[in-house]
């Protein structure tokens, strides 16, 4: 990133490295603040500038007692690469840490909302109280998690929306540069574009087109630990209990919960879910079938009264859950 200054033995082949991954058009950010931690590691180790041993690789990818496993295995995959860069480079003198050598993370069970529970979550929302410091937080906070759980929406797709990017003549969102860098249409329904339109009249009378939907101090977009205190607070005035760190629920999993009812929906109204699963691909905007069909899976697990026919029309499609969810948080 702009204002490090590489200074380790691999300094030069890092930023080639990175450099190669910018030019494939990967954002590569995460990776490159990951490469940068590595620089300072062989830095302070005097590691040999020719060599990059199984001591080097192994002991950078061991885990910190503060980091979950999902860290490491992502450390591991990127210093992976780099390996095979080198390489590729002409340095022979490399260790390629074998593939899947770290254990995969622990899979997280999505957790799944009632209608009931969704019901009291957003009474509850609607009961924001007014805040001194956050001005629009009580009018903000309703329509957020409307726009994620009926839109299917990342948090991340949510917060960073701009005020051109929600047309509220169609009834359209906008989502740009989201997760895989997609772009992607998401329409709305009815009521919940009134409600924007209602949310639009009185906070953005005075906004430009470039100013964020979800405006926080400084016309800045909502940041994520404001967005997660608030849905804490939602979760106990609603009654919902929360689970605990890794057992949810989670912002996330009204993302989940919405593509489990849509296909749950599209069953019981006997919807060729073959033809429409790829509609659910594109709204949730998935690069692969595979993600979007997972939600079979889930949709079975918490309604079994539909297991049989599921199995049935779709047992070739419906994959076995095993290690991590296809579906993160970013």
């Amino acid at each position: 990133m702009k204002g490090y200054r590489y200074t380790g033995p691999f300094k030069r082949h890092i930023q080639d490295f990175i450099k190669l991954k910018h030019a494939l058009g990967y954002k590569y950010l995460t990776e490159e603040l990951a490469l940068q931690g590595l620089d300072k590691y062989t830095f302070e180790r005097h590691s040999p500038e020719n060599k990059l041993t199984k001591e080097i690789v192994m002991g950078w990818c061991s885990k910190r007692t503060y980091e979950k496993q999902a860290t490491v295995k992502s450390r591991t995959t990127v210093i992976r690469q780099f390996a095979v860069f080198l390489y590729d480079s002409g340095i022979k003198d490399v260790f390629i840490l074998p593939k899947n050598y770290f254990a995969p993370p622990e899979k997280y069970a999505p957790y799944i909302y009632t209608g009931d529970e969704l019901k009291r979550f957003f009474r509850a929302a609607d009961k924001t109280p007014k805040h001194s410091y956050y001005k629009n937080r009580h009018l903000i906070i309703p329509i957020l998690f409307r726009l994620i759980y009926s839109c299917g929406l990342r948090v991340s797709e949510a917060i960073q929306l701009k005020i051109r990017d929600v047309d509220l003549i169609k009834g359209v969102l906008h989502i740009h540069l989201a997760k895989n860098d997609n772009d992607r249409l998401v329409p709305m329904s009815d009521d919940l574009t009134k409600k924007c339109k209602v949310y639009s009249n009185i906070v953005h009378n005075m906004s430009g087109s470039n100013d964020c939907f979800f405006s926080s101090i400084n016309k800045r977009p909502y940041a994520y630990g404001v967005v997660y205190e608030n849905f804490r607070i939602i979760l106990r005035n609603a009654k919902i209990p929360h689970l605990g760190r890794g057992s949810g629920p989670r912002i996330h999993d009204f993302r989940h919960t919405f593509a489990v009812n849509c296909l749950k929906k599209w069953v019981m109204e006997g919807k060729d879910l073959m033809a429409y699963l790829p509609i659910l691909r594109v709204y949730l905007g998935h690069c692969n079938f595979n993600e979007t069909a997972y939600y079979l899976r889930l949709t079975t697990d918490v309604f079994p009264e539909i297991t049989s026919r599921l199995e049935k029309e779709y047992s070739e499609i419906i994959p076995v859950l095993k290690g991590g969810s296809y579906e993160e948080t970013n």
